[in-house]
């Protein structure tokens, strides 16, 4: 399968708007993990290198946090959580006047729409309830090389993704509404390398029991697309979780070019890191075959 993945990238390679790429395919309940790593093109590892992983941040948050605690996230909460809230998609959010905003939207029981706004509104809720920050409910089990962007190591090592007036936008978060916040986030904001985003979620199944939590909450859930801070598959035969996927398959995207996938019945998944940002980000076509190609890899 390495062999496979391997021939897949190097192929789509001159077509796709990013320079840096991180795949895994891993089993969370046998153990097994297989990295690739390239970088300007080449298949080389580079230490201490992280990637932006944009709103996989909602995934090892939220979704975390409903995993280690699911009383936490009834009535309101779990509407916001799943985006059936009625929360707006996204607004331009001030520095200053952001909680106001995020706060103005009443909560009503609605059809799914993905939404930054809903993630936002939800740290507020559960930080008020619980009279701590979010950051110091979720970041017990993640590895050393995952962490709030602003809290990256000296030695870190960023791909470029993007600009920002003008500015070429390296180790810096590159929604711009988590940068003009300035604090921790559950919309956007971590940023990993690709060994510390597997070994996290490692972490997440041996302490919590992530699978055990998603498998029931699947056969017990009203499932419409997002569940307990997840994304699902509506129909494997187009999913970018790779074509073929189980229907309990579970994961996040995110706006950089990162995928995470997982079987919650088998432990089988894959990880796809990228900065598909630095160039035109509005092209996802070429981004969209790859993450079916490798997704497909795995379920076959």
């Amino acid at each position: 399968m390495k062999d496979r993945a391997r021939k897949i990238i190097l192929a789509s390679w001159p077509a796709q708007d990013f320079d840096h790429l991180g795949l895994c395919f891993f089993n969370l309940k046998s153990g097994e993990k297989d990295f690739l790593e390239f970088h300007q093109g080449v298949e080389k590892s580079l230490e201490n290198f992280y990637f932006d992983l944009a709103s996989i941040t909602k995934a090892m948050t939220m979704g975390a946090l409903a995993t280690m605690n699911p009383s936490l996230f009834e009535g309101d909460k779990r509407l916001l959580l799943e985006h059936r809230g009625g929360l707006p998609r996204w607004a331009i959010l001030g520095k200053k006047s952001w909680q106001e905003t995020v706060l103005k939207f009443p909560i009503k029981d609605s059809s799914t729409e993905y939404s930054d706004l809903s993630m936002l509104r939800l740290m507020l809720m559960i930080e008020e309830q619980e009279g701590k920050n979010l950051k110091d409910l979720v970041s017990g089990y993640w590895h050393k090389e995952l962490c709030f962007w602003k809290d990256m190591p000296a030695h870190a090592i960023c791909p470029d993704t993007g600009f920002r007036q003008r500015e070429v936008i390296n180790g810096e978060v590159n929604d711009d509404n988590c940068f003009k916040i300035n604090r921790f986030c559950s919309h956007a904001g971590l940023f990993g390398t690709l060994t510390g985003t597997i070994e996290s979620l490692f972490n997440l199944e041996n302490q919590y029991g992530l699978l055990k939590h998603m498998s029931r909450s699947f056969k017990e859930s009203r499932v419409e697309r997002y569940l307990y801070g997840w994304d699902t598959v509506e129909d494997p035969n187009v999913s970018l979780a790779g074509v073929g996927c189980p229907s309990h398959t579970f994961g996040h995207l995110g706006f950089t070019g990162t995928s995470v996938w997982i079987d919650a019945d088998s432990g089988k998944g894959w990880c796809l890191l990228t900065n598909s940002t630095k160039k035109y980000w509005y092209h996802r076509q070429e981004l969209t075959k790859l993450r079916q190609s490798l997704g497909a890899l795995l379920w076959q």
